[in-house]
Parts: structure tokens; C-alpha cells; sequence
């Protein structure tokens, strides 16, 4: 029989995603984009730079898809197309070389918050939530590949 306790850990990974995803839409909004445009303006300033395809596979978004992000990211000055110097005929897009102000307030009081949530945990309690976190993001990271492959 399941209990209230049950029922709320069932929804805990839908509740979390759809927090985050509302967060960074809040951050997105104040830049003028979406938070698709956004997360792929981090992968790409993060992990980047990227052709448009590996952009693609990454994302889980279709290379028109990935075309029109990079259009709008590049017209906001957030992302520079260059030749790729490995192979001319193809195009790399990197991050911006610009601070983002904006965007550095918003995650530095995250960032605050969340360090004051964390040190309530000992070390033993952080290094579990840590691992949790991680392996639920390769999770994330893998399921997304497949499902911009298939």
C-alpha cells in the first residue's frame, strides 16, 4: 500500500526538474531567450566549442533545430562561429568572449543557497548526495543522447 511518503518521493524527480527548469526560464527570460538557448549557451561555454552536429548530438535537438539556436545565441552576441581549423568546410561555434553579469548574480545566489542547505549535511551525508547528484546527471546526459538519436 503505498503512503503519502511514498507519493512524494515518486514525484521528487518531477517536482526538481520542473524547479529547475522554471529557474533557468527565469534567467532566460532576462536575457531575451529561451531556456533551451540558455542551457546550450552553458554546454557550449562549459564543454564547447562544438561543430553544429556534435551540438546536435548532445542537445537531443534536430540540426535545424541546433541551426536556430546557434542563429539566435550568435545574435545576441553570446556564441562566434569559426571555421574549424581541423577542417575548413566545417564551422565550430564557441562561447562568447563577454562577461554575462546578469547571469553570474542569478547563479552566485544559487549558488549561496544551495552551499547553505549542503552545510547542514556531514561529510559522509555530502558525499552521497554528491554521488547521487552525479550519477543522476550522467543519467540525464545519456537519456538525452538517445533520445536525440532515435
Amino acid at each position: 500500500m503505498s503512503t503519502s511518503g511514498d507519493d512524494d518521493e515518486r514525484h521528487l524527480g518531477r517536482d526538481l526538474s520542473g524547479a529547475v527548469v522554471l529557474f533557468h526560464q527565469a534567467i532566460a527570460a532576462r536575457l531575451g531567450l529561451s531556456a533551451g538557448d540558455l542551457k546550450t549557451l552553458e554546454l557550449i561555454a562549459v564543454d564547447g566549442p562544438f561543430s553544429a552536429s556534435e551540438l546536435a548530438r548532445r542537445t537531443g535537438l534536430t540540426p535545424a533545430g541546433v541551426t536556430s539556436v546557434i542563429a539566435r545565441l550568435a545574435a545576441g552576441g553570446y556564441v562566434v562561429r569559426e571555421t574549424d581549423p581541423g577542417d575548413r568546410r566545417r564551422a565550430i561555434v564557441r562561447a562568447a568572449d563577454r562577461d554575462h553579469p546578469e547571469l553570474a548574480d542569478a547563479f552566485a545566489g544559487l549558488g549561496q543557497a544551495l552551499g547553505g542547505v549542503i552545510a547542514e549535511y556531514d561529510e559522509a551525508e555530502r558525499a552521497a548526495i554528491v554521488s547521487y547528484l552525479r550519477r543522476l546527471i550522467d543519467i540525464l546526459r545519456e537519456q538525452t543522447i538517445r533520445l536525440g538519436s532515435g
